[in-house]
């Protein structure tokens, strides 16, 4: 399978061989959804937490007698029936994070990109690079016919993050950490042609 190569000027420079094994794939929604289920549970912090019982302060003292008031019977003022009591079954701190095994990701990975290439998303751009200032990066976007998109490089340049982290409509991945999240809700999906070979190489 073969793809125009754009300049960052937005113009066709050329062609770039993909791998059918990766991007012409038969398109699999249910690995597509546990790729994006596991993307968005792994973002979540699991910090939240609620008191029980026995953990909130004070309660130590019955607050009436058991007989004779005409009141239903309290042992505490901390239970969970009463203002500033525990609460029941409250959620505690836990992990959300879920692992898929190497060859379903793998495979997900593949239906995904299968799937955008389908649709007409995906662009190759030749490599480049850029000086951190934003409106550099929003330039090539623009050239490119960028919505919503993300841009997948091989490129570890601190300038190129810095570039692109202020463009709500843009967002970065590198090539060997790519979200299934960010890949699935992009309209535009931008791959410098670097990145193709590799992703060519270790998907297929």
């Amino acid at each position: 399978m073969k793809l125009d190569k754009y300049s960052i000027d937005g113009k066709v420079i050329g062609e770039v061989d993909l791998s059918d094994a990766v991007f012409g794939t038969e398109v699999n929604d249910d690995l597509i959804y546990y790729l994006v289920k596991s993307a968005n549970a792994n973002l979540r912090q699991g910090t939240h937490s609620t008191k029980v019982r026995d953990e909130v302060s004070g309660g130590g003292v019955k607050p009436w007698k058991q007989k004779g008031t005409g009141r239903a019977r309290a042992g505490s003022t901390r239970s969970p029936i009463w203002k500033g009591g525990g609460v029941v079954f409250g959620p505690k701190p836990r992990d959300y994070r879920i692992d898929l095994p190497k060859k379903i990701k793998k495979a997900a990975y593949r239906s995904l990109f299968s799937l955008k290439v389908k649709e007409g998303a995906v662009r190759i751009v030749e490599d480049f690079n850029v000086g951190g200032k934003t409106k550099e990066m929003a330039k090539i976007g623009t050239s490119l016919l960028v919505m919503k998109g993300i841009l997948i490089s091989n490129n570890e340049d601190t300038m190129l993050k810095r570039a692109i982290k202020n463009i709500p409509w843009f967002v970065y991945n590198n090539m060997k950490r790519i979200s299934g999240r960010d890949l699935f809700y992009s309209r535009d999906i931008i791959i410098t042609e670097s990145a193709v070979k590799f992703i060519n190489e270790n998907y297929s």
